[in-house]
């Protein structure tokens, strides 16, 4: 309720009279109820001096009341209009609210003009999400205690895949492997789609797994994370499927220095853009700079990429409380592709990562 209360004071500062959610996501981080609705609607109603409410499709009123919601919920019927709803919800209890505040980067054009309708003398200039996105920035210690045990979870993760590599296998056999393995343990949802890359399939970063089986004496790159109560987990590492020519080591260990320099050097103080310089700077000056084609990180918390970016531009002076991953990556069309990646928290004085699994070169045989 806190996260709520924060909205609310947000709200009487800004002469806002109500607060209309939108992401999910964020409905999840401010009420514990988790759930995409996909094309139906779900809707959180923040008031600067009057109880919240949640609107919900009917199936889900039971779900909600079940994470211990103590506030009103409302459901609604597939057949019904949720807009007319709500507007009788919101009007019964606060009147006709005159200024809105909304999540501009989610809220639809369809909803927005839905909901506009039904409040057209409202407006709806108010944009919720800078203020969320500093809100979700800081984690609580019980927020970084969830986040460890999902790195744990990833680092088992890894265990499994790891000992899984066998010749004959496809990179869709070892993803089927984790996570039919971590289902049998308890984990049942993976932060995202889990990515085995193997050999020059690698080098895609943004590729998939493929029904190809895995080649032997090559890198193969294997980036997961877990979701554990509503908190996420996201690493990478590359391990080597037999013996790996010295232009694959050399890759390797260029990736790694800037990874493991790059996490020495992140604590409070320091900016976004010159934690990402320090790593881009070491693979630029062996030459590789062309092929670290990203960011060197993003946020995490219960989504797999939040506020903040690490990256070029960004000035944010990092502080205790943010999390991040911090992972760079080489990738060579056709030859090679490698990334290093751990998520982290920032301390008093520097940074703790959520995965412990070994960043040095781990070779396994054929």
């Amino acid at each position: 309720m806190s996260h709520i209360n924060s909205v609310q004071k947000w709200l009487a500062d800004n002469n806002y009279d109500v607060a209309y959610i939108s992401d999910f996501m964020n409905i999840q981080y401010f009420t514990g109820f988790s759930s995409d609705p996909i094309e139906r609607i779900l809707a959180l109603f923040i008031f600067p001096d009057k109880d919240p409410f949640i609107f919900a499709p009917a199936l889900e009123v039971e779900a909600v009341k079940e994470t211990g919601w103590k506030y009103p919920v409302f459901g609604y019927l597939d057949h019904q209009d949720p807009f007319a709803l709500i507007h009788d919800h919101i009007t019964d209890l606060a009147g006709t609210p005159k200024n809105w505040a909304i999540e501009k980067n989610n809220l639809t054009v369809e909803k927005y003009a839905a909901i506009k309708a039904q409040f057209a003398d409202s407006e709806f200039t108010g944009n919720l999400t800078p203020f969320i996105e500093q809100l979700k920035l800081f984690k609580t210690p019980e927020e970084i205690k969830e986040l460890e045990i999902a790195g744990k979870w990833a680092d088992r993760a890894f265990e499994i895949g790891f000992n899984a590599l066998a010749q004959g296998k496809t990179e869709q056999d070892i993803v089927a492997e984790i996570e039919y393995q971590l289902k049998r343990e308890g984990i049942m949802h993976m932060s995202f789609d889990t990515l085995i890359q193997s050999g020059a399939n690698a080098a895609e970063a943004h590729g998939a797994p493929r029904k190809v089986e895995l080649f032997p004496n090559e890198l193969c790159l294997f980036d997961l994370g877990v979701v554990y109560n509503g908190y996420i987990s996201d690493a990478t590492r590359t391990v080597a499927f037999g013996g790996v020519n010295e232009h694959a080591k050399e890759v390797y260990d260029v990736c790694l220095d800037a990874q493991l320099t790059a996490q020495a050097a992140a604590k409070p103080g320091i900016t976004a853009a010159e934690l990402d310089k320090i790593a881009r700077d070491i693979i630029s000056k062996a030459g590789y700079g062309e092929y670290f084609n990203h960011r060197l990180g993003h946020g995490i918390g219960q989504s797999e990429h939040e506020f903040p970016s690490i990256m070029e531009g960004n000035d944010l002076v990092l502080q205790p409380g943010m999390c991040f991953s911090i992972e760079p990556g080489i990738y060579i069309p056709g030859d090679v592709g490698v990334r290093i990646e751990d998520c982290v928290h920032i301390t008093e004085n520097g940074a703790e990562p959520f995965t412990h699994t070994t960043k040095q070169l781990q070779t396994f045989p054929l």
